[in-house]
């Protein structure tokens, strides 16, 4: 988030007259493009993986983390665009605060069983980790359209949001 706001730290900057105008117009294109690219990677999974029956363990950017899967607290599902098409990363987050965004076909069978195991599990009173109907879609675990919609509203959100940020920065550069 410190990339995204860096522009207005350099807005700042312009109006004292220690940096030259258009720094601001400059870093928000720079950071517009680095800023979302950066957050979603952060707590992605790389190789090498381990996966036992409770854990779900990967190098991240930030270093190895390990989901406790039997203690989900929630699981959202994460869309970004290139030009292969939708990228879909599955950020999940345990009962300990610990976030792993999964990409792996293996992966995603073992949150799978988990979450089904859980759901079977909250009928016993055990609390039910909250995964997003679009999450659930993505799984596999619920029918619907959950899934085309959520890809069309995250397209339009990326669009609209991607749009006002150039605007701003332009904006307050120009001035």
């Amino acid at each position: 988030m410190a990339v995204l706001l860096l522009p207005l730290a350099g807005y700042g900057l312009a109006r004292t007259r220690s940096v030259p105008e258009g720094t601001p117009t400059v870093l928000a294109l720079l950071c517009g493009i680095i800023g979302p690219v950066l957050l979603t990677e952060l707590s992605e999974e790389r190789a090498p993986f381990r996966h036992s029956s409770s854990h779900l363990t990967a190098r991240t950017l930030t270093g190895q983390r390990s989901v406790d899967l039997n203690g989900i607290a929630t699981v959202r599902l994460l869309t970004t665009f290139s030009y292969g098409g939708p990228h879909r990363t599955l950020l999940v987050c345990d009962a300990h605060g610990v976030r792993l965004g999964i990409t792996t076909k293996r992966s995603r069978g073992k949150l799978r069983r988990a979450i089904e195991k859980a759901d079977t599990n909250a009928a016993r009173g055990f609390p039910r980790p909250r995964v997003s109907r679009a999450a659930r879609a993505y799984l596999g675990l619920a029918p619907g359209r959950g899934l085309v919609v959520h890809t069309v509203l995250a397209f339009l959100f990326l669009t609209t949001s991607a749009t006002l940020y150039v605007v701003v920065a332009v904006r307050l550069g120009g001035q």
